[in-house]
């Protein structure tokens, strides 16, 4: 379940700091010192929202998870990392324009404000992760229940669990060594 936070968060890193440095050409309609001031405020407050935005829907999902049954379809986190990010690489891409061309206005805040986001969604998944160790379990959702990417949205009813050693993912979704 970490695999699908994790996922769009390198993307989203990387497409903010090309923004970002792509947003450092133009002097601005505020000039650089304002736009990086700007910009670092942005990505601090982005990170933090994105870490805590529905952890308690994740708590709940994990507090009443259920062990996996043999019926349950359990994906490959190779599949999983690409499916999700080919799901939304037209997001992705609308996201670096609008950080580019907000460059213009504000120089490197909307890079910035893209790579705190994705800052956030890899604090997510260690948080997870954590929680992952500590309880000695991994938390997966079911192949048919995750819709667009979301993996505690509407649609998902509750976790499943295996121990630590099932899969190819590590605890928060890392890749397992």
């Amino acid at each position: 379940m970490a695999v699908i936070v994790r996922a769009g968060a390198a993307p989203m890193v990387w497409l903010g700091v090309l923004a970002a440095a792509v947003g450092l050409v133009p002097e601005g309609l505020t000039g650089r010192r304002i736009g990086l001031y700007g910009g670092a405020a942005l990505f601090l407050v982005a990170a933090a929202v994105v870490a805590v935005g529905r952890t308690g829907r994740y708590r709940e999902l994990e507090r009443t998870a259920t062990r996996a049954a043999r019926g349950d379809i359990l994906q490959d986190r190779a599949v999983t990392v690409r499916n999700r990010r080919r799901d939304h690489r037209w997001w992705l891409l609308a996201a670096f324009a609008a950080a580019v061309g907000l460059s213009f206005a504000v120089p490197a805040a909307g890079g910035m404000l893209l790579a705190g986001a994705g800052t956030g969604l890899w604090l997510k998944a260690r948080a997870l992760g954590r929680r992952e160790s500590a309880a000695e379990k991994l938390l997966w959702v079911r192949t048919d229940w995750v819709e667009g990417g979301r993996p505690a949205g509407a649609r998902v009813k509750g976790y499943r669990t295996t121990g630590p050693a099932a899969g190819d993912a590590a605890p928060g979704g890392a890749r397992r060594r």
